[in-house]
């Protein structure tokens, strides 16, 4: 497409925006008429820890959006000539699950529990037995019922409880709503229905009757909606709120609201049965679109949906890349007390790569990059920790290559269960994140980690800012009964360049010798999470 048929599509609302609230970065992505993104703008924040919990102010929330919008738009103008006034429609993504309750003046009631939080395991273990159905420690329920478990006063004052995405949403549109797959991050999901599960929603109101709330599940949650509903419209307030320059309209149509899962797989083409994708940075999680239910309850795996409603296997880390970026940060340092100046990408690159020349289990190494908890190895404390034995090959290729490979043993844990229980087949997953930036060496750790053939496309970076700019596309430019799956395949991807990486035995081979070691180890982190308050 040329310049000036961009220009025009911008001019005329032939677009789509998509925005995504993520762990370390709020983007900001706007789309063709063709779904290609054509401007982008970033914002970087950080969560922080108060009073044992992972949290963000919302005032940090609405300065970052507006930083990351006003960024894109300035890009459109540096790139295009025009100022941007209008889209096609709008849609908002953020990290899933986490609690955000609210009274009945929109007066949030605690401070924002992020998913990162591993503190509702009393709750979280609870319910699974009662429902017979996996609830994590990060659900929005999980925080509910922990709350409620705790005595916390703010419990009878709730009207409303959503995600971040559903928050941000809400104030733009006034609409309290959420798309599916974002909401099976809240609640169990009804496949056949597409809704809350009823029968568990009165299972857990029975639950909490004798306490005398003034308010049922049903009526604190969010209407739940699929990909290609309409969920409302950019008021006027909202627009003044997203864009402070005053020049962006009304009227905006808005696609349902979506976690960053949900966008990841669209991202990366993984909403049809046997496709799967793996999102990949501060943390970690593979999606696996099933083609039946799953034979039993396994707490290290979550049931979620596809933005279509589709039943997905999703085995979520907490931790990934956020150790080795604080190695990668005293690198920086002692290269810079040297006197010398290394761009970040540069040495991401080298010292990344030098991963591919270690020992395939990493010459005896061994970390574990826990900066938070981790459900899966049941951990609810992180200690990040680098062991080795005297006798450990203790080199730079090996060091590299172990905190890489220690980012994927919790997600190796989960998805073990997916193969070995529950004969899963998987055709190949798909990678998109920061740990796939350096060429080739994500992807090839990643395959020895799943042992399944890893592919990344060439918009991968884009993530999932572009994954929600491609729902609300579809809400706008589908054609009468198209599926989401055949939108993607014949709107997005058909023409999409991609590269594949096969696992090598020899790194597979590599990977469980260093998984022995990392499960025998989980007792040194253990008595580092007593030990080390």
């Amino acid at each position: 497409m040329n310049l000036n048929d961009i220009r025009n599509d911008i001019i005329n609302g032939r677009t789509a925006i998509g925005i995504e609230l993520g762990s370390t970065r709020i983007k900001t992505v706007l789309v063709n008429s063709n779904n290609e993104p054509i401007a982008s703008g970033n914002h970087n924040w950080e969560n922080k820890y108060v009073n044992n919990i992972w949290t963000y102010d919302l005032e940090d929330v609405w300065k970052g959006l507006q930083d990351s919008y006003g960024n894109m738009v300035k890009d459109v103008e540096a790139k295009y000539g025009v100022k941007l006034q209008t889209a096609g429609a709008i849609g908002i993504s953020a990290m899933m699950h986490g609690y955000l309750p609210f009274d009945k003046s929109g007066k949030l009631l605690t401070n924002f529990r992020t998913w990162r939080n591993t503190i509702t395991g009393q709750a979280s273990e609870f319910l699974t037995k009662y429902f017979n159905y996996p609830i994590p420690q990060r659900w929005s329920i999980a925080h509910l019922y922990q709350a409620i478990l705790n005595g916390e006063d703010h419990i009878p004052e709730i009207d409303f409880i959503t995600t971040l995405a559903g928050y941000v949403h809400w104030k733009l549109t006034g609409q309290r709503v959420l798309g599916i797959d974002d909401a099976s991050g809240m609640f169990p999901i009804d496949i056949q229905k597409s809704d809350f599960n009823a029968k568990m929603i009165e299972q857990f109101n029975e639950l909490v009757k004798p306490k005398n709330y003034p308010w049922r599940l049903e009526n604190i949650l969010p209407k739940v909606l699929v990909a290609g509903q309409n969920a409302g419209t950019l008021t006027e307030e909202g627009a003044r709120l997203l864009d402070v320059t005053g020049q962006l309209k009304p009227g905006i149509p808005f696609c349902p609201p979506e976690g960053d899962a949900g966008t990841g797989m669209t991202a990366t083409n993984s909403v049809a049965v046997r496709t799967g994708n793996v999102s990949a940075g501060t943390s970690v999680f593979a999606m696996v679109v099933l083609e039946k239910e799953l034979s039993a309850v396994y707490p290290e795996l979550d049931l979620v949906t596809t933005p279509d409603g589709k039943l997905v296997a999703m085995v979520h880390s907490n931790n990934c890349t956020s150790d080795y970026d604080a190695w990668m940060a005293l690198f920086s340092e002692v290269i810079k007390s040297l006197g010398f100046e290394v761009e970040k990408p540069r040495l991401y690159d080298t010292l990344l790569g030098m991963a591919l020349k270690g020992d395939p289990d990493c010459g005896g190494l061994l970390s574990y990059g826990y900066l938070s908890g981790e459900h899966i190895t049941g951990m609810e404390e992180g200690r990040p920790l680098f062991v080795r034995l005297p006798d450990s090959r203790f080199n730079l290729a090996n060091f590299m290559r172990v905190h890489l490979m220690s980012a994927l043993g919790a997600l190796n844990t989960g998805m073990r269960i997916l193969y070995e229980k529950e004969n899963v087949k998987i055709d190949e997953m798909l990678g998109h994140g920061g740990f796939f930036k350096t060429k080739e060496v994500g992807q090839k750790i990643m395959a020895a980690a799943i042992n399944v053939p890893v592919s990344v496309m060439e918009t991968a970076g884009e993530g999932g800012a572009w994954g929600i700019a491609l729902l609300a596309s579809y809400l706008v430019n589908k054609e009468e009964n198209q599926t989401l799956d055949d939108f993607l395949n014949k709107k997005v991807f058909a023409n999409q360049p991609k590269s594949t990486v096969a696992p090598d035995p020899k790194d597979v081979e590599g990977f469980n010798e260093f998984m022995k070691r990392y499960t025998k180890g989980l007792a040194i982190e253990r008595a580092a999470v007593d030990n080390l308050k």
